[in-house]
């Protein structure tokens, strides 16, 4: 590292601030506020001002000036930041999170503020605003915590991570101390469905960022990218329990066992799903087993495939004069052929957009089964694979020839087809490639797959 970082503490002591500046006044309020005694130098300065200084700020346009500033702070025992000058300094003023009393510090340097204060802004984005409360009542809960076993020491304190997060806003009291506590020497975790979206993992939620923070094991499917799964926490063991086409998987009474297991071991466990979970994830299966079991259990919802596949062409799922309802139909039942109940005049509707989910197999009998009810064969379709992702690729056309288009799409690559009015101006498009597709990498030690 270029600096170590370190968080001083200024109260009661001496800071002095030279130079008439702005970004100067800007550190002299910045210093006041951690409690430091600031003299304020605006007209000039001597040696004897510095003297018992903790720490000495300047901003001055000379060099000359600057180092003899430098000089006479040294002799008097002071650390030295000089403003834009980064050759010059001792420390640097990162730019801050603050939600005292945690304090996050974000420095490039002095090579790029700018850039810091960009990163800033996303960690502010993501850190809620009343974190410091949880940070505070930590402080007076240590010595109720403190006398517990190690295990169940680790179990309050993981507690205590995951509701700080999840009722950031709340006002921790005795109460919720209690609770925290109560049975934490009996280990029993919980389970939180969290949706990974399309693809992108710029489409991840707030709350879908913070369970992948707080979970200890992830059980992912086959279709989430690595991109997603770097957001989790590094420690939090991975497992891969998807299905995939033509290749050995998990079973879901599987699946729904080493949820359970693990959760009734005390893990944090996340069920990671590709976009919403409640959306064809048979997250009932998981939910009503985790309740069995008397788990704890939560959803974070997830940007849809629908959605994710029809903002990446810009098209509206609904529209007036065209489409007054959606509708997510699945491509196959269990037993991988195209589900018998499908109500198929709601197909037909020239009012209606249909999105067909996991179709690959099922394609071609599903559209001829609506054009026999009454489907126009020339409704517009678009199919979309690795929709959100830079491999993204879609083939449009009259619904009558879709199922030839979408075999030009890449086999390994989930697709998405979407059916109706509202996707007339895509359907006289040619077919659209926005980057080579690439495989995905699976991070060394991240991926343990369920099964062999």
């Amino acid at each position: 590292m270029a600096s170590l970082p370190l968080f001083h503490r200024l109260q009661g002591r001496k800071a002095v601030v030279a130079g008439a500046s702005e970004s100067a006044e800007w550190k002299a309020e910045l210093l006041h506020a951690c409690g430091a005694k600031v003299v304020r130098l605006t007209d000039g300065w001597t040696a004897s001002d510095l003297a018992g200084a903790a720490l000495a700020v300047a901003d001055f346009t000379g060099q000359d000036e600057a180092k003899r500033f430098i000089e006479d702070a040294h002799r008097a025992g002071a650390i030295v930041n000089v403003v834009d000058r980064p050759e010059f300094c001792d420390v640097h003023f990162g730019a801050l999170v603050n939600r005292w009393p945690l304090v996050i510090g974000v420095s490039t340097d002095g090579a790029a503020p700018m850039l810091g204060q960009s990163i800033r802004a996303r960690i502010e984005s993501i850190v809620p605003f009343g974190i410091g409360r949880w940070v505070e009542a930590a402080k007076t809960w240590r010595p109720r915590v403190k006398p517990l076993a190690g295990a169940a020491r680790r179990r309050a304190w993981a507690r205590f991570v995951e509701c700080a997060w999840r009722d950031a806003d709340a006002v921790p009291g005795r109460a919720t101390l209690d609770r925290l506590l109560d049975g934490v020497s009996e280990p029993k975790g919980r389970v939180t469905l969290v949706g990974a979206g399309p693809g992108d993992p710029g489409l991840l939620t707030l709350k879908a960022v913070q369970a992948l923070q707080g979970a200890t094991v992830i059980l992912h499917d086959h279709l989430v990218g690595p991109g997603v799964l770097e957001l989790a926490r590094r420690e939090a063991k991975r497992i891969a329990v998807g299905k995939a086409g033509g290749h050995a998987s998990c079973s879901q009474a599987n699946i729904n066992a080493m949820i359970v297991d693990l959760a009734l071991a005390g893990e944090s466990v996340v069920r990671l799903k590709g976009g919403d979970p409640l959306i064809f994830g048979r997250a009932t299966e998981e939910i009503d087993a985790c309740r069995a079991a008397g788990i704890e259990v939560l959803v974070v919802p997830g940007i849809s495939a629908a959605q994710g596949a029809a903002a990446s062409l810009c098209v509206s799922l609904t529209e007036r004069g065209h489409a007054r309802r959606v509708q997510f139909v699945t491509g196959h039942g269990a037993d991988g052929k195209l589900p018998a109940d499908i109500d198929w005049r709601a197909v037909a509707d020239a009012r209606t957009t249909t999105v067909l989910y996991m179709p690959r197999a099922t394609l071609r009998e599903f559209v001829a089964e609506a054009i026999a009810v009454g489907l126009d064969p020339r409704t517009p379709a678009v199919a979309i694979a690795d929709a959100t992702l830079p491999g993204q690729m879609h083939v449009a056309g009259p619904v009558i020839q879709i199922a030839a288009l979408a075999s030009q799409l890449p086999r390994s690559a989930p697709v998405t087809i979407i059916v109706g009015w509202i996707g007339r101006d895509v359907a006289r498009a040619s077919v659209i490639v926005r980057e080579p597709r690439r495989a995905p990498t699976r991070p060394a030690e991240s991926m343990e797959p369920a099964f062999q």
